[in-house]
C-alpha cells in the first residue's frame, strides 16, 4: 500500500486521512480561540490580506475548500452579495458544523457541503475564485488536489492558497523552539489535546516550501503564479491563475 507523512510519522494513505479527521475532530470547538492564541492574533490579519488580494466584486462565484469555521466564506459572501455565490466546504463534518453554526448566528446562510478536495463534486469552470486556508497541507495527495482545483476554475480564475511556509533563515530557531515547545503545551492547557497541536508543528515542516509550491500549482495548470510571503515567510498566499 502507498505510503504518505503523518507529521513526522510515515503511515498508510488511507490511515492519514482517518487520522488527519481526529486532529479536527478533537479540535474543532476551540480552533478559534486557538488560532488566536497561537498565532497571536496574527490569523486575523493573514486572513484579511487574502480577502483584499482577492478583490472579489458582486456576482462572482467562489468555492472555500477546508472552509473550517467559515472566517473566508464569511468575508467573501459580504462581497459577492445577493447576485454571487459562495460555497463552504471540509473534508471534516465537525468543522463545516461548526462553521456553517458560526454563519448561521451572523445571519448568513451559505451552501455548505462535506467534500474530498481531491474529488471535487462542481462541474469543470463553475468558479471565478478558490480558496484554501491552512488545509492543503493537510491532504494526502497535494498535486491532485491541486489540478481538482484547477478543472472547478473558469479560465482566467485563480487559485489562492494560504498556509504555513518556510520561515526566513534568522527566525527558523526560535520559531521551532516556538511550535515543538510552547504549541503543544497551549494545546494542552486550553485544548487538552498537546498531540493534535504537536502534529499542527511538524505538518508545517513536511509541507512544501514556497518555490516547490509555486512549481506545484504551475504543474497542476496555473500559468502565473505569484507568492506573497507574509511574517517572514510564517505564512505564504500563493496566487495561481488558470490558462
Amino acid at each position: 500500500m502507498a505510503q504518505t507523512h503523518f507529521g513526522y510519522e510515515t503511515v498508510d494513505e488511507s490511515e492519514k486521512a482517518r487520522r488527519v479527521r481526529g486532529v479536527f475532530d478533537s479540535v474543532a470547538s476551540s480552533y478559534d480561540l486557538m488560532n488566536d492564541l497561537l498565532s497571536m492574533g496574527m490569523h486575523r490579519a493573514w486572513k484579511a490580506y487574502t480577502v483584499a488580494v482577492a478583490n472579489v466584486k458582486p456576482g462572482d462565484r467562489v468555492l472555500d475548500i477546508a472552509g473550517g469555521t467559515g472566517d473566508l466564506a464569511r468575508a467573501f459572501a459580504r462581497k459577492v452579495g445577493e447576485t454571487g455565490a459562495v460555497v463552504h466546504t471540509d473534508i471534516n463534518e465537525a468543522m463545516l458544523r461548526t462553521g456553517r453554526d458560526r454563519l448561521l448566528d451572523e445571519g448568513l446562510v451559505l451552501p455548505t457541503t462535506t467534500c474530498d478536495a481531491e474529488h471535487l463534486p462542481f462541474a469543470t469552470g463553475t468558479f471565478d475564485l478558490v480558496t484554501v486556508a491552512f488545509g492543503l497541507r493537510n491532504m494526502t495527495h497535494k498535486d491532485g488536489a491541486l489540478r481538482e482545483m484547477c478543472r472547478v476554475l473558469r479560465d482566467g480564475g485563480r487559485l489562492m492558497v494560504l498556509e504555513f511556509s518556510k520561515v526566513a533563515a534568522p527566525l527558523a530557531k526560535p520559531y521551532d523552539w516556538y511550535s515543538f515547545n510552547v504549541m503543544p503545551k497551549i494545546g494542552r492547557l486550553v485544548a487538552g489535546d498537546e498531540a493534535s497541536y504537536r502534529y499542527l508543528a511538524e505538518s508545517i515542516r513536511m509541507h512544501p516550501d514556497q518555490q516547490t509550491l509555486k512549481a506545484m500549482m504551475k504543474e497542476a495548470g496555473f500559468g502565473h503564479v505569484d507568492v506573497h510571503n507574509m511574517s517572514a515567510g510564517i505564512v505564504a498566499l500563493h496566487v495561481g491563475i488558470k490558462c
